[in-house]
Parts: C-alpha cells; sequence; structure tokens
C-alpha cells in the first residue's frame, strides 16, 4: 500500500480540531476549535493565518455565498456578515447540547449536526436550515452526529453518526435525503469514523477518531486507500489550495494523557487527489 507523508499546516494545540473548509472566495482554508470556541484561517500561499474567539463552542464554519459566515453553535445556527455583525438564524438553546459538524448541500442549505456532551444516545440531531431561517429537524436520534457530504452528481448523500461505526449514504433529491442504507462499516478496533469529505472520483474520504488515520473508500464501498498518522484522534478532512488536490486533516488532543507533538495541529498531505468545489451557503 502506498505511504504518504503528511506535513504541519498550522501547529497549533487546539482541544478539538475539527470542520476543514476550503474558502474558495477568499483563498484560504477554515477550520475550527470546538471546545476552544475559536475560529482559524489558514492561506497556503502567504502562509498567513488569523484566529477569533467565539462567545460559545463551535461545531462548524462555513462561507455563505454573499460573503461572510454560518456558525453552527450551541446555541443554535447564527450569521456573521462581511463587516462582522452577529445575528441568530436559528436559535434553540438545550441544555446539555452542543453543535457539532455540519455541511452546506448542492442546493445551498446547512445540514448542520448536534449531540449531547456526554454523546448519549439518540440525545442528538441532524437539521436542514436555509437561507431564511426555516429548519427541519432530518434525524432526530442522532449520539454524535458527524461528517456529512455530496457526491459530484449530488444525487447521493453520505452520513456519519459516529458510535454506529457506519459511513450511511441516502439517496438524495430535491433537498431532500431518503433509503438510508450502511455504505461501510469501520471495524472493531480501527476507530471511529469522524468528519468526511467526498472527493472528484465519488470516492469518500473520513477521518478515523482513535483510529489515527484517513481512510479513502469507493462509491461501492471498497477500501481504497488509508494514510496513517501519528496522532490517534484524527478529526476532520477537506480539500483546499487552488487545484483542490491537497487534503487538509484537523486533530484533536482532548482527552490524551500524553498527546503527540502535532495533536491539535491542521495537518496536509499534498497531491493526493481532487477535491469538489464546495457551495456556500444560501443565506
Amino acid at each position: 500500500m502506498t505511504t504518504y507523508s503528511y506535513e504541519v499546516a498550522v501547529r497549533a494545540e487546539a482541544e478539538l480540531g475539527e470542520g476543514p473548509t476550503w474558502d474558495a472566495a477568499a483563498g484560504h482554508l477554515i477550520w475550527i476549535d470546538i471546545l476552544g470556541s475559536r475560529i482559524h484561517t489558514y492561506d497556503p500561499v502567504s502562509g498567513r493565518r488569523t484566529s477569533r474567539t467565539t462567545e460559545q463552542h463551535v461545531g462548524a464554519v462555513k462561507p455563505r455565498a454573499g460573503g461572510g459566515l454560518v456558525l453552527n453553535l450551541r446555541d443554535g445556527v447564527g450569521l456573521l456578515d462581511p463587516d462582522d455583525t452577529f445575528r441568530w438564524l436559528h436559535h434553540e438553546p438545550v441544555p446539555g447540547r452542543r453543535a457539532n459538524d455540519a455541511a452546506v448541500a448542492p442546493d445551498g442549505s446547512l445540514w448542520a449536526g448536534t449531540m449531547r456532551y456526554d454523546e448519549a444516545p439518540g440525545g442528538g440531531t441532524l437539521s436542514r436550515i436555509t437561507g431564511d431561517g426555516s429548519i427541519e429537524v432530518v434525524l432526530d436520534d442522532v449520539a454524535v452526529s458527524n461528517g456529512t457530504g455530496w457526491s459530484p452528481d449530488g444525487r447521493l448523500m453520505y452520513y456519519v453518526d459516529s458510535p454506529t461505526r457506519r459511513i450511511d449514504v441516502f439517496d438524495f433529491a430535491d433537498g431532500r435525503a431518503r433509503g438510508r442504507r450502511p455504505l461501510v462499516e469501520i471495524e472493531e478496533g480501527a476507530g471511529f469514523p469522524d468528519g468526511l469529505t467526498v472527493d472528484a472520483d465519488g470516492c469518500v474520504w473520513v477521518a478515523l477518531w482513535d483510529g489515527g488515520a484517513v481512510r479513502r473508500y469507493t462509491p461501492g464501498g471498497e477500501l481504497d486507500r488509508v494514510i496513517e498518522l501519528p496522532v490517534p484522534r484524527v478529526t476532520a478532512c477537506a480539500f483546499g489550495g487552488a487545484d483542490l488536490s491537497d487534503l487538509y486533516v484537523t486533530t484533536a488532543r482532548v482527552g490524551l494523557s500524553a498527546p503527540h507533538p502535532v495533536a491539535g495541529s491542521l495537518l496536509v498531505v499534498r497531491g493526493v487527489g481532487k477535491g469538489l468545489p464546495q457551495p456556500a451557503f444560501a443565506g
């Protein structure tokens, strides 16, 4: 099997680094520290980095079509305008619950996940939110809502509820996901599926929490590639760079008594594939 080399794009000590997202309009990568309540950006050309604090735990951040950001926060989904003005799009505080991963669908809607801090089964949700603030709960029996992505033609949606150890696939049409079924089950001892991304070949790349790796699976569910990393808590992955050929990987150090020196850093594996342009949130 091919051996892949990683580089440290941004050396950091994020408690729970997550959610890498390439913002094509800005030419930089967005990533977050959920428990550190921080939003980071990284420009691979200039090396410029920024960091800002949010007032509560942040599960995901995505670009908006008109500029600014949409934030999946502990108490709901908010909008950050280009002038840094913040407003709630959907505000729904639930004691003991926080936001987790989110993704923007081909139609520009946000599919936002939640979970309980204690990871209780059935305590989380996956919801579809549109730019006018309308919300529909798609799944209401989730434990740890995680990676979500779409096939190149937009006809399939992939989804991870981490404790199930599965990547599930749905048929997707008219903004609706139907026909949930397993695509892949991660074997015992290999970690738990976390964040994912889909490449231009329709293959699914998934980060393995407590598995120290990113794997690529074909649309038929066959294991195709493995990128081994020195940190056990690999959280998410996304393609970035001008040609979307570099795979950025977020990592965590939370809960580790003796974390590896790069745990909590943003890593990159160069020239490993070809990503898909990601839609911006239509709101």
